[in-house]
Protein backbone atom coordinates (compact mmCIF):
# COMPACT_ATOMS: atom_id res chain seq x y z
CA UNK A 1 0.00 0.00 0.00
CA UNK A 2 1.11 3.83 -0.86
CA UNK A 3 1.80 5.94 2.24
CA UNK A 4 0.18 8.93 1.19
CA UNK A 5 1.17 12.78 3.12
CA UNK A 6 -1.31 15.23 3.56
CA UNK A 7 -0.86 18.72 4.72
CA UNK A 8 -0.52 19.90 7.82
CA UNK A 9 -3.56 22.13 7.99
CA UNK A 10 -5.96 19.77 6.34
CA UNK A 11 -5.95 16.55 5.82
CA UNK A 12 -7.88 16.45 3.43
CA UNK A 13 -5.46 17.43 1.30
CA UNK A 14 -3.96 14.06 0.21
CA UNK A 15 -0.80 13.54 -2.28
CA UNK A 16 1.39 10.56 -3.15
CA UNK A 17 5.33 10.94 -2.19
CA UNK A 18 5.73 11.94 -5.78
CA UNK A 19 2.91 14.58 -5.89
CA UNK A 20 4.02 15.78 -2.62
CA UNK A 21 7.81 16.27 -3.51
CA UNK A 22 6.67 17.92 -6.77
CA UNK A 23 4.30 20.27 -5.13
CA UNK A 24 7.00 21.69 -2.54
CA UNK A 25 3.87 22.94 -0.66
CA UNK A 26 0.56 22.25 -0.17
CA UNK A 27 -1.85 24.39 -2.17
CA UNK A 28 -3.17 25.60 1.35
CA UNK A 29 -0.17 26.49 2.62
CA UNK A 30 0.57 23.75 4.90
CA UNK A 31 3.46 21.99 4.51
CA UNK A 32 2.96 18.24 3.53
CA UNK A 33 3.82 15.18 6.20
CA UNK A 34 3.29 11.14 6.05
CA UNK A 35 0.09 10.07 7.26
CA UNK A 36 1.81 7.32 9.08
CA UNK A 37 5.85 7.36 10.17
CA UNK A 38 7.10 4.16 8.88
CA UNK A 39 9.05 1.93 11.31
CA UNK A 40 12.43 -0.22 10.18
CA UNK A 41 12.06 -3.45 10.69
CA UNK A 42 15.85 -4.03 9.84
CA UNK A 43 17.66 -4.83 12.88
CA UNK A 44 20.87 -2.79 13.82
CA UNK A 45 23.10 -5.60 13.08
CA UNK A 46 21.49 -5.93 9.91
CA UNK A 47 22.09 -2.21 9.02
CA UNK A 48 25.62 -2.40 9.98
CA UNK A 49 26.56 -4.51 7.12
CA UNK A 50 25.51 -1.81 4.83
CA UNK A 51 26.87 1.00 3.28
CA UNK A 52 25.83 4.78 2.92
CA UNK A 53 23.77 3.92 -0.23
CA UNK A 54 21.99 0.93 0.89
CA UNK A 55 21.00 2.07 4.23
CA UNK A 56 19.84 5.24 2.32
CA UNK A 57 17.46 2.29 0.57
CA UNK A 58 16.15 1.20 3.29
CA UNK A 59 15.15 4.23 4.66
CA UNK A 60 13.69 5.96 1.74
CA UNK A 61 11.77 2.78 0.15
CA UNK A 62 9.50 3.46 3.01
CA UNK A 63 8.42 6.29 2.85
CA UNK A 64 8.78 6.84 -1.21
CA UNK A 65 6.24 3.86 -1.64
CA UNK A 66 5.32 5.14 -5.39
CA UNK A 67 8.54 4.91 -6.36
CA UNK A 68 9.98 1.82 -7.83
CA UNK A 69 12.76 -0.17 -6.42
CA UNK A 70 14.91 1.49 -9.51
CA UNK A 71 14.33 4.27 -9.65
CA UNK A 72 15.16 5.09 -5.59
CA UNK A 73 18.54 3.18 -6.23
CA UNK A 74 18.91 5.24 -9.45
CA UNK A 75 18.24 8.38 -7.37
CA UNK A 76 20.77 7.41 -4.75
CA UNK A 77 23.72 6.32 -6.82
CA UNK A 78 23.18 9.92 -8.64
CA UNK A 79 23.14 11.78 -5.07
CA UNK A 80 25.89 9.71 -3.42
CA UNK A 81 29.22 9.45 -5.36
CA UNK A 82 32.37 11.26 -6.14
CA UNK A 83 30.73 14.60 -5.38
CA UNK A 84 31.93 13.67 -1.98
CA UNK A 85 35.15 13.73 -1.22
CA UNK A 86 34.76 10.53 1.68
CA UNK A 87 33.29 7.20 1.41
CA UNK A 88 31.89 7.23 4.02
CA UNK A 89 29.55 10.32 2.95
CA UNK A 90 28.97 11.70 6.24
CA UNK A 91 32.31 10.63 8.40
CA UNK A 92 32.05 10.21 12.52
CA UNK A 93 35.24 12.06 14.14
CA UNK A 94 35.71 11.40 17.39
CA UNK A 95 37.44 14.42 19.19
CA UNK A 96 37.57 15.35 22.93
CA UNK A 97 35.71 12.49 23.70
CA UNK A 98 32.57 13.68 21.47
CA UNK A 99 31.68 12.50 18.24
CA UNK A 100 31.32 14.72 15.51
CA UNK A 101 28.67 13.90 12.92
CA UNK A 102 30.82 15.43 9.42
CA UNK A 103 27.92 16.67 7.00
CA UNK A 104 30.05 18.76 5.27
CA UNK A 105 31.93 16.43 2.66
CA UNK A 106 29.52 17.27 -0.16
CA UNK A 107 29.56 19.94 -3.09
CA UNK A 108 29.27 22.45 -0.99
CA UNK A 109 30.69 21.62 2.02
CA UNK A 110 27.55 22.01 4.15
CA UNK A 111 25.19 19.83 5.60
CA UNK A 112 22.22 20.70 3.01
CA UNK A 113 24.74 18.38 0.51
CA UNK A 114 23.18 15.75 1.61
CA UNK A 115 19.46 16.30 0.85
CA UNK A 116 19.94 18.82 -2.36
CA UNK A 117 22.05 16.16 -3.84
CA UNK A 118 19.12 13.69 -4.05
CA UNK A 119 16.26 16.13 -4.28
CA UNK A 120 16.91 16.58 -8.23
CA UNK A 121 16.60 13.43 -9.19
CA UNK A 122 13.66 12.92 -6.85
CA UNK A 123 11.51 15.48 -8.64
CA UNK A 124 12.58 15.04 -12.18
CA UNK A 125 11.24 11.71 -11.43
CA UNK A 126 8.57 12.54 -10.14
CA UNK A 127 7.92 14.59 -12.85
CA UNK A 128 7.67 12.07 -15.20
CA UNK A 129 5.88 9.42 -13.20
CA UNK A 130 3.00 12.32 -12.97
CA UNK A 131 3.28 12.89 -16.80
CA UNK A 132 4.39 16.40 -16.02
CA UNK A 133 5.35 18.26 -19.20
CA UNK A 134 5.74 21.27 -17.62
CA UNK A 135 9.14 23.09 -16.59
CA UNK A 136 9.59 22.91 -13.31
CA UNK A 137 11.29 26.01 -11.46
CA UNK A 138 12.84 25.73 -8.33
CA UNK A 139 11.86 28.85 -5.82
CA UNK A 140 14.13 29.11 -2.76
CA UNK A 141 15.03 31.22 -0.11
CA UNK A 142 18.33 30.70 2.13
CA UNK A 143 19.96 31.54 4.82
CA UNK A 144 23.06 30.81 3.48
CA UNK A 145 23.84 27.35 2.45
CA UNK A 146 20.60 25.80 0.84
CA UNK A 147 20.92 27.90 -1.89
CA UNK A 148 24.38 27.26 -3.02
CA UNK A 149 23.40 23.48 -2.25
CA UNK A 150 20.60 23.80 -4.80
CA UNK A 151 21.92 25.56 -7.61
CA UNK A 152 24.52 22.79 -7.39
CA UNK A 153 22.02 20.07 -7.18
CA UNK A 154 19.68 21.61 -10.36
CA UNK A 155 22.63 23.53 -12.34
CA UNK A 156 21.64 22.25 -15.98
CA UNK A 157 19.36 19.43 -15.08
CA UNK A 158 16.79 19.23 -17.83
CA UNK A 159 13.34 20.72 -17.45
CA UNK A 160 14.29 22.58 -14.23
CA UNK A 161 15.09 26.48 -13.85
CA UNK A 162 16.17 27.17 -10.25
CA UNK A 163 16.00 30.91 -8.81
CA UNK A 164 17.48 31.26 -5.30
CA UNK A 165 16.52 35.07 -3.15
CA UNK A 166 18.99 35.40 -0.23
CA UNK A 167 19.70 38.16 2.13
CA UNK A 168 22.32 40.49 0.51
CA UNK A 169 24.57 41.51 3.97
CA UNK A 170 23.12 38.46 5.55
CA UNK A 171 25.31 35.59 4.81
CA UNK A 172 29.30 35.13 4.55
CA UNK A 173 31.72 36.37 2.07
CA UNK A 174 32.17 32.80 0.86
CA UNK A 175 28.41 31.56 0.92
CA UNK A 176 27.87 34.93 -1.44
CA UNK A 177 30.65 34.06 -3.53
CA UNK A 178 29.60 30.24 -3.64
CA UNK A 179 26.13 31.29 -5.25
CA UNK A 180 27.39 34.51 -6.99
CA UNK A 181 29.74 32.39 -9.47
CA UNK A 182 27.23 29.46 -9.63
CA UNK A 183 27.53 28.12 -13.72
CA UNK A 184 24.20 26.49 -15.38
CA UNK A 185 22.24 28.68 -18.40
CA UNK A 186 19.06 27.58 -15.50
CA UNK A 187 20.25 28.88 -12.91
CA UNK A 188 19.45 32.79 -11.25
CA UNK A 189 20.53 33.77 -7.87
CA UNK A 190 19.10 37.82 -6.38
CA UNK A 191 20.03 39.16 -3.36
CA UNK A 192 17.40 41.25 -1.05
CA UNK A 193 17.44 44.09 1.12
CA UNK A 194 16.37 42.61 4.56
CA UNK A 195 17.06 39.45 6.26
CA UNK A 196 16.29 35.56 5.59
CA UNK A 197 12.69 35.61 7.51
CA UNK A 198 11.78 38.95 4.71
CA UNK A 199 12.99 36.29 2.26
CA UNK A 200 11.15 33.15 3.01
CA UNK A 201 8.08 35.49 3.37
CA UNK A 202 8.29 36.60 0.30
CA UNK A 203 9.09 33.24 -1.66
CA UNK A 204 5.80 31.98 0.36
CA UNK A 205 3.71 34.95 -1.22
CA UNK A 206 4.88 33.82 -4.76
CA UNK A 207 4.40 30.56 -4.13
CA UNK A 208 0.49 31.41 -2.95
CA UNK A 209 -0.18 34.14 -5.72
CA UNK A 210 -2.88 31.90 -7.83
CA UNK A 211 -2.78 34.46 -10.43
CA UNK A 212 1.07 34.38 -11.00
CA UNK A 213 0.16 30.55 -11.15
CA UNK A 214 -2.18 30.78 -13.74
CA UNK A 215 -0.36 32.80 -15.91
CA UNK A 216 2.67 30.72 -15.63
CA UNK A 217 0.88 27.37 -16.75
CA UNK A 218 -0.17 28.99 -19.63
CA UNK A 219 3.57 29.31 -19.85
CA UNK A 220 4.49 26.07 -19.38
CA UNK A 221 5.65 26.23 -15.94
CA UNK A 222 5.43 25.00 -12.55
CA UNK A 223 6.68 26.06 -8.83
CA UNK A 224 8.51 23.67 -6.58
CA UNK A 225 10.51 24.06 -3.71
CA UNK A 226 13.87 23.07 -2.65
CA UNK A 227 13.61 24.54 0.79
CA UNK A 228 13.37 21.79 3.64
CA UNK A 229 8.97 23.07 3.28
CA UNK A 230 9.50 20.18 0.61
CA UNK A 231 9.21 16.51 2.27
CA UNK A 232 12.13 15.19 -0.24
CA UNK A 233 14.12 17.69 1.58
CA UNK A 234 13.64 16.61 5.16
CA UNK A 235 13.55 12.83 4.46
CA UNK A 236 16.98 12.01 2.77
CA UNK A 237 18.17 14.03 5.95
CA UNK A 238 16.94 10.69 8.02
CA UNK A 239 19.48 8.43 6.98
CA UNK A 240 22.47 9.99 8.68
CA UNK A 241 21.02 9.57 12.25
CA UNK A 242 20.62 6.19 11.36
CA UNK A 243 24.08 6.21 9.31
CA UNK A 244 25.95 7.69 12.77
CA UNK A 245 23.95 5.27 15.36
CA UNK A 246 25.10 2.07 12.97
CA UNK A 247 28.67 3.84 12.78
CA UNK A 248 29.14 4.09 16.57
CA UNK A 249 27.42 0.40 17.22
CA UNK A 250 29.99 -0.82 14.38
CA UNK A 251 33.13 0.63 16.37
CA UNK A 252 31.29 -1.24 19.63
CA UNK A 253 30.59 2.34 21.01
CA UNK A 254 27.34 1.51 21.93
CA UNK A 255 25.51 -2.22 21.95
CA UNK A 256 22.53 -2.78 19.98
CA UNK A 257 19.29 -0.91 21.07
CA UNK A 258 21.36 2.04 23.98
CA UNK A 259 20.14 5.18 23.51
CA UNK A 260 22.20 8.10 22.02
CA UNK A 261 21.20 11.74 22.24
CA UNK A 262 21.84 14.21 19.34
CA UNK A 263 23.12 17.21 19.42
CA UNK A 264 21.27 19.75 16.67
CA UNK A 265 22.24 23.14 15.46
CA UNK A 266 18.69 24.62 14.36
CA UNK A 267 17.54 27.26 12.06
CA UNK A 268 14.41 26.19 9.94
CA UNK A 269 13.88 23.16 12.20
CA UNK A 270 14.32 20.87 9.61
CA UNK A 271 17.33 19.13 10.56
CA UNK A 272 16.55 18.18 13.94
CA UNK A 273 13.06 17.52 12.74
CA UNK A 274 14.81 14.48 10.37
CA UNK A 275 16.20 12.85 13.69
CA UNK A 276 12.62 12.94 15.72
CA UNK A 277 11.43 11.21 12.48
CA UNK A 278 14.46 8.53 12.57
CA UNK A 279 13.19 8.40 16.32
CA UNK A 280 9.98 7.67 15.72
CA UNK A 281 11.15 5.08 13.37
CA UNK A 282 12.14 3.10 15.85
CA UNK A 283 16.01 4.89 16.26
CA UNK A 284 17.07 4.13 20.09
CA UNK A 285 17.30 8.23 20.66
CA UNK A 286 16.87 9.44 24.02
CA UNK A 287 17.64 13.18 24.07
CA UNK A 288 16.97 16.31 21.27
CA UNK A 289 18.91 19.05 22.11
CA UNK A 290 18.62 21.71 19.71
CA UNK A 291 21.19 24.27 19.64
CA UNK A 292 19.97 28.06 18.71
CA UNK A 293 22.50 30.71 18.41
CA UNK A 294 21.37 34.96 19.63
CA UNK A 295 18.29 34.58 17.91
CA UNK A 296 16.86 31.89 20.50
CA UNK A 297 13.27 31.77 19.56
CA UNK A 298 13.30 28.22 19.53
CA UNK A 299 15.06 27.59 22.84
CA UNK A 300 12.16 30.45 24.19
CA UNK A 301 10.01 28.28 22.91
CA UNK A 302 10.85 24.89 24.50
CA UNK A 303 11.36 26.73 27.60
CA UNK A 304 8.06 28.61 27.61
CA UNK A 305 5.68 26.96 24.88
CA UNK A 306 5.15 30.23 23.14
CA UNK A 307 6.31 30.97 20.02
CA UNK A 308 7.27 34.78 19.79
CA UNK A 309 8.82 36.02 16.15
CA UNK A 310 8.14 39.62 17.15
CA UNK A 311 11.64 40.42 18.77
CA UNK A 312 15.25 42.13 16.95
CA UNK A 313 16.69 40.05 14.85
CA UNK A 314 20.45 39.62 15.33
CA UNK A 315 23.13 39.24 12.96
CA UNK A 316 25.47 36.79 14.29
CA UNK A 317 28.89 34.45 13.26
CA UNK A 318 26.80 31.60 12.69
CA UNK A 319 24.19 32.96 9.76
CA UNK A 320 22.27 30.20 8.58
CA UNK A 321 20.56 29.57 11.97
CA UNK A 322 19.63 33.83 11.91
CA UNK A 323 16.34 32.59 11.52
CA UNK A 324 13.48 33.83 13.20
CA UNK A 325 10.32 31.66 11.65
CA UNK A 326 11.21 28.00 11.65
CA UNK A 327 9.28 26.82 8.99
CA UNK A 328 9.56 23.42 10.19
CA UNK A 329 8.55 23.76 13.19
CA UNK A 330 4.63 23.62 11.90
CA UNK A 331 5.27 19.91 11.10
CA UNK A 332 6.38 19.43 14.95
CA UNK A 333 3.35 21.09 15.93
CA UNK A 334 0.88 18.75 13.81
CA UNK A 335 2.64 15.67 15.05
CA UNK A 336 3.09 16.56 19.19
CA UNK A 337 -1.05 18.06 18.47
CA UNK A 338 -2.10 14.01 18.17
CA UNK A 339 -1.88 14.92 14.26
CA UNK A 340 -4.55 17.75 14.11
CA UNK A 341 -4.68 19.36 11.08
CA UNK A 342 -7.25 22.18 12.62
CA UNK A 343 -5.12 22.89 15.74
CA UNK A 344 -2.12 23.42 13.59
CA UNK A 345 -3.82 25.64 11.41
CA UNK A 346 -5.00 27.80 13.97
CA UNK A 347 -1.26 28.11 15.40
CA UNK A 348 -0.37 29.45 12.50
CA UNK A 349 -2.34 31.78 11.42
CA UNK A 350 -2.01 33.05 14.55
CA UNK A 351 1.32 33.63 14.06
CA UNK A 352 0.61 35.17 10.34
CA UNK A 353 -1.58 37.43 12.43
CA UNK A 354 -0.38 38.12 15.61
CA UNK A 355 3.24 37.32 14.92
CA UNK A 356 3.06 34.20 18.11
CA UNK A 357 1.07 31.84 18.91
CA UNK A 358 1.12 29.43 22.64
CA UNK A 359 0.63 25.43 22.93
CA UNK A 360 -1.43 23.35 24.70
CA UNK A 361 -0.52 21.83 27.97
CA UNK A 362 -0.94 18.36 25.89
CA UNK A 363 1.19 19.41 23.29
CA UNK A 364 3.68 20.80 26.03
CA UNK A 365 3.91 17.15 27.34
CA UNK A 366 5.06 15.69 23.81
CA UNK A 367 7.84 17.53 23.74
CA UNK A 368 9.62 15.85 26.17
CA UNK A 369 11.78 14.40 23.72
CA UNK A 370 13.59 18.06 23.07
CA UNK A 371 15.69 19.91 24.95
CA UNK A 372 16.56 23.84 24.19
CA UNK A 373 19.64 25.19 24.54
CA UNK A 374 21.53 28.85 22.96
CA UNK A 375 25.31 30.07 22.87
CA UNK A 376 26.01 33.23 22.37
CA UNK A 377 28.64 35.10 19.83
CA UNK A 378 30.95 35.12 22.35
CA UNK A 379 29.99 31.36 23.58
CA UNK A 380 30.63 30.44 19.96
CA UNK A 381 34.27 31.58 19.61
CA UNK A 382 34.80 30.52 23.24
CA UNK A 383 34.14 27.26 22.41
CA UNK A 384 35.96 27.10 18.82
CA UNK A 385 39.10 28.39 20.59
CA UNK A 386 38.63 25.67 23.35
CA UNK A 387 37.83 22.43 20.78
CA UNK A 388 40.82 23.66 18.73
CA UNK A 389 43.45 23.71 21.62
CA UNK A 390 42.03 20.97 23.57
CA UNK A 391 41.48 18.86 21.04
CA UNK A 392 43.43 20.22 18.15
CA UNK A 393 40.22 19.67 16.12
CA UNK A 394 38.33 22.82 13.95
CA UNK A 395 34.99 23.31 14.01
CA UNK A 396 33.12 25.75 11.93
CA UNK A 397 30.52 28.64 13.80
CA UNK A 398 27.43 26.35 13.61
CA UNK A 399 29.00 23.25 15.07
CA UNK A 400 30.66 25.33 17.85
CA UNK A 401 26.30 26.34 18.71
CA UNK A 402 25.41 23.25 19.16
CA UNK A 403 29.23 22.03 21.28
CA UNK A 404 28.37 25.13 23.66
CA UNK A 405 24.86 24.09 23.91
CA UNK A 406 25.96 20.46 24.86
CA UNK A 407 28.37 21.70 27.67
CA UNK A 408 25.98 23.66 28.95
CA UNK A 409 23.95 20.80 28.76
CA UNK A 410 25.62 18.03 30.27
CA UNK A 411 27.03 20.61 33.07
CA UNK A 412 23.28 20.94 34.56
CA UNK A 413 22.19 17.56 33.53
CA UNK A 414 24.89 15.27 34.20
CA UNK A 415 23.51 13.26 31.10
CA UNK A 416 26.34 11.09 29.89
CA UNK A 417 24.59 9.35 27.43
CA UNK A 418 26.33 8.74 24.16
CA UNK A 419 26.06 11.83 22.38
CA UNK A 420 26.69 13.06 18.89
CA UNK A 421 26.80 16.54 17.43
CA UNK A 422 26.01 17.32 14.13
CA UNK A 423 28.51 19.17 12.45
CA UNK A 424 26.70 21.23 9.55
CA UNK A 425 29.21 22.99 7.97
CA UNK A 426 32.66 23.18 6.94
CA UNK A 427 35.17 25.61 8.65
CA UNK A 428 36.09 26.87 5.76
CA UNK A 429 32.94 28.05 5.03
CA UNK A 430 33.47 30.75 7.70
CA UNK A 431 36.52 31.28 7.97
CA UNK A 432 37.61 34.61 9.34
CA UNK A 433 35.13 33.73 12.13
CA UNK A 434 37.17 30.93 12.92
CA UNK A 435 40.52 32.34 12.77
CA UNK A 436 38.96 34.90 14.92
CA UNK A 437 37.80 32.58 17.66
CA UNK A 438 41.10 30.77 17.18
CA UNK A 439 43.03 33.83 18.29
CA UNK A 440 45.36 35.08 15.00
CA UNK A 441 44.97 38.58 15.38
CA UNK A 442 45.83 39.92 12.36
CA UNK A 443 43.98 38.68 8.88
CA UNK A 444 44.37 38.94 5.41
CA UNK A 445 41.42 40.62 3.80
CA UNK A 446 40.92 38.19 1.13
CA UNK A 447 38.79 34.96 1.34
CA UNK A 448 41.01 32.93 -0.23
CA UNK A 449 44.41 33.99 1.81
CA UNK A 450 42.59 33.15 5.23
CA UNK A 451 41.71 29.79 3.42
CA UNK A 452 45.25 29.18 3.08
CA UNK A 453 46.06 30.49 7.02
CA UNK A 454 43.74 28.23 8.31
CA UNK A 455 44.84 25.49 6.52
CA UNK A 456 47.85 26.00 8.07
CA UNK A 457 46.46 26.12 11.35
CA UNK A 458 44.00 22.90 10.94
CA UNK A 459 46.38 20.75 8.54
CA UNK A 460 43.26 19.93 5.94
CA UNK A 461 43.13 20.51 2.64
CA UNK A 462 41.21 23.57 1.40
CA UNK A 463 38.06 21.95 -0.10
CA UNK A 464 37.66 21.85 -3.94
CA UNK A 465 34.37 24.34 -3.01
CA UNK A 466 37.06 26.86 -1.63
CA UNK A 467 39.23 26.57 -4.71
CA UNK A 468 36.65 26.92 -7.11
CA UNK A 469 35.01 29.78 -5.65
CA UNK A 470 38.61 31.60 -5.77
CA UNK A 471 39.15 31.21 -9.57
CA UNK A 472 34.94 31.69 -10.73
CA UNK A 473 33.69 34.99 -12.39
CA UNK A 474 30.65 36.39 -10.83
CA UNK A 475 27.67 35.63 -12.72
CA UNK A 476 24.67 36.85 -10.75
CA UNK A 477 24.23 40.09 -9.89
CA UNK A 478 21.16 41.71 -9.21
CA UNK A 479 19.71 42.85 -6.06
CA UNK A 480 16.09 44.05 -4.91
CA UNK A 481 13.76 45.00 -2.82
CA UNK A 482 11.44 42.41 -0.75
CA UNK A 483 8.25 43.75 -2.63
CA UNK A 484 10.17 43.11 -6.02
CA UNK A 485 10.35 39.49 -5.70
CA UNK A 486 7.62 38.67 -7.72
CA UNK A 487 8.61 41.17 -10.46
CA UNK A 488 12.43 39.91 -10.42
CA UNK A 489 10.66 36.00 -10.79
CA UNK A 490 8.26 37.32 -13.83
CA UNK A 491 10.87 38.59 -15.87
CA UNK A 492 13.22 35.37 -15.09
CA UNK A 493 10.14 33.67 -16.98
CA UNK A 494 8.85 36.26 -19.08
CA UNK A 495 5.35 36.22 -18.24
CA UNK A 496 4.55 39.89 -17.25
Amino acid sequence: MNLMYHSTRNSNIRATASQAILQGLSPDGGLFVPESIPQLTKSIDELAGMNYRELAYEVLSLYLTDYTQEEIKDCISKAYDHKFDSPDIAPLYKAGGVHYLELFHGATIAFKDMALSILPHLLTTAARKNNISDEIVILTATSGDTGKAALAGFADVEGTKIIVFYPKDGVSSVQEKQMVTQKGDNTYVIGIRGNFDDAQTGVKKIFGDKDLEERMSKAGYRFSSANSINIGRLLPQIIYYFHSYVELYRRKEIIEGEHINFVVPTGNFGNILAAYYAKQMGLPVGKLICASNDNKVLFDFFQTGVYDRKREFILTISPSMDILVSSNLERLLYHIAGDDASKTKELMEALSSRGRYEITPDMRKNLEDFVGGYATINETSATIHKVYTEAKYVIDTHTAVATSVYEKYIDKDKDRVKTVIVATASPYKFAESVLNAIGIKELPNDDYEQAVLLREISGIEIPVAVEEIHRAEIRHKIVCETDEMKTEVEEILKII
